[in-house]
């Protein structure tokens, strides 16, 4: 086994090296014929001379069409290989594994293997080599994304292996590597500033954060009322995603409601277009949550992003790669982030407005008069997700203890006492994961409306289109 590993070693090297060596001679080929001198400028010898460079185009055309599918052949073999390494590490990490619609004996050939970390690592180590030395030549945009998706992310299961190893990281160097992004850090100053400006909006006497719960529950879903909210939310979420978005005839999902769980909502994604969308009755649901959870966990969120990733990535093209989903990793911040956008994506604020007064306020029993104002205030608040970043880099980095982070969350998140301890339990367990939804958020929102310029119509051509590609951080950033 061990000689046959070096055999397909060595295969792959001598292919590389083949390519460059074809690929210069191709060049001098062109220059030669270019600078070759022509006869007298008859018709017959026009039609020799041009005959000469078609041939010329073709033969290079031939040599980059062969040394594009040996690249591909590579790029095939590492993207299995990958969805191993992912399986194989969800055996040490139970949350790792977010979603696997790959062949099932793959699953049961990782629970029997259990692969150490140090052989997970070495082989994560052994595919970067062999992808950094594929061609990055490829006029295909898709497959030049397909090899930065690739060295991404088996960098960050590598990052991931590391950690499990007990490598401690501070919270932007890991971020960093796992999700290859830093978020911004924000004074308290600027904090306080947007709290400032939330006082007056909000009646009573006592600590803002107090006055803040005692008039937020008059929005609190009944919850013998949130299952007919949260299905009127999501149904219109689904028809405004359909309108835009070719999705294929079987998707499908179905709602269960949990509890006992450190986040609000999850959705897992089973494969053959069908998720099972969870949401966490521990706290209150608020209004705000119906269409909040039904677009990112459903329309045009995590469902939407899966199931066009499954139908164009893995049965379109066979890249394995995207049949396993690794949770820490740079693919979540598109995920996340997009699933955050599409909230803005399906609804216009006007549409949004216009079908909560007479749709879901009506269906949860709360005055529509009042959704104005609900939404003034939760337009400001959302300036302050940033501030659970804060709480999670100071606790992650030792600054702070769980208590003063979720003093700090009750204060600057204005979270309730019970809320701000559910969101420290995710902190704890998932870290820097935190940036994935307002930095994600704010990426895929420049991103999108660059190339939109504004229009709506555009607006969603582009947001699908991002979510049917390789596309990670990097790649939408540069553009």
């Amino acid at each position: 086994m061990a000689s046959q590993g070096c055999n397909q070693a060595l295969r792959r090297t001598s292919r590389y090296r083949a390519f460059v060596i074809a690929t210069v001679l191709c060049q001098a080929l062109t220059i030669l014929v270019a600078q070759t001198p022509k006869p007298s400028a008859t018709t017959t010898n026009e039609k020799m001379s041009a005959c000469r460079t078609e041939q010329t185009q073709l033969f290079c055309g031939l040599i980059a069409w062969s040394f594009g599918e040996r690249a591909t052949d590579e790029l095939n073999d590492v993207a299995e290989r990958y969805a191993h390494l992912v399986l194989a590490l969800g055996q040490h990490d139970p949350d790792y594994v977010d979603a696997f619609y790959g062949p099932a004996e793959w699953k049961t050939q990782a629970e029997k293997e259990k692969k150490s970390l140090e052989a997970i690592g070495a082989e994560a180590a052994a595919l970067s080599a062999i992808v950094a030395k594929t061609s990055e030549s490829s006029n295909d945009e898709l497959l030049q994304l397909r090899r930065e998706y690739l060295q991404k992310q088996i960098s960050a299961l590598a990052a991931r292996v590391r950690m499990l190893k007990g490598e401690k990281l501070k919270f932007d160097d890991e971020s960093r590597a796992l999700y290859d992004a830093v978020a911004p850090t924000f004074p308290d100053t600027h904090l306080d500033e947007i709290i400032s400006q939330l006082e007056s909006k909000i009646p009573g006497k006592g600590p803002l954060s107090a006055r803040y719960q005692k008039w937020r529950k008059a929005f609190v879903i009944p919850k013998e009322k949130l299952d007919a909210v949260f299905q009127l939310a999501i149904k219109e979420c689904r028809a405004r995603t359909l309108a835009h978005v070719s999705l294929p005839p079987n998707e499908s999902f179905t709602v269960e409601y949990v509890t006992n769980k450190p986040w609000g909502g999850y959705n897992w994604y089973k494969g053959d277009f069908h998720s099972v969308i969870m949401v966490n009755t521990d706290l209150p649901s608020y209004i705000d949550r119906a269409i909040d959870l039904a677009a990112h966990e459903g329309y045009p969120g995590h469902h939407v992003y899966n199931g066009l990733l499954e139908k164009n990535m893995v049965r379109d093209r066979g890249w394995l790669e995207f049949s396993v989903y690794a949770l820490f990793s740079p693919q979540a911040l598109v995920a996340e982030g997009s699933a955050n956008y599409g909230r803005d994506v399906v609804f216009t604020k006007a549409e949004r407005m216009k079908f909560e007064k007479e749709v879901l306020f009506p269906a949860a029993g709360i005055d529509p008069k009042r959704a104005d104002e609900y939404y003034a205030v939760q337009d400001l608040l959302k300036e302050l997700s940033y501030a659970v970043n804060e709480a999670a880099r100071r606790l992650i980095d030792g600054k702070i203890d769980e208590n003063a982070a979720a003093q700090w969350l009750e204060k600057f998140a204005l979270m309730e006492p019970a809320r701000a301890q559910q969101r420290v339990k995710f902190i704890q367990r998932y870290r820097s994961y935190v940036i994935n939804y307002n930095l994600g958020e704010d990426i895929i929102r420049g991103y999108i409306e660059k190339r939109s310029g504004g229009d709506a119509e555009k607006r969603w051509s582009e947001f699908a289109k991002l979510l049917s590609s390789p596309r990670l951080p990097n790649a939408v950033t540069q553009e």
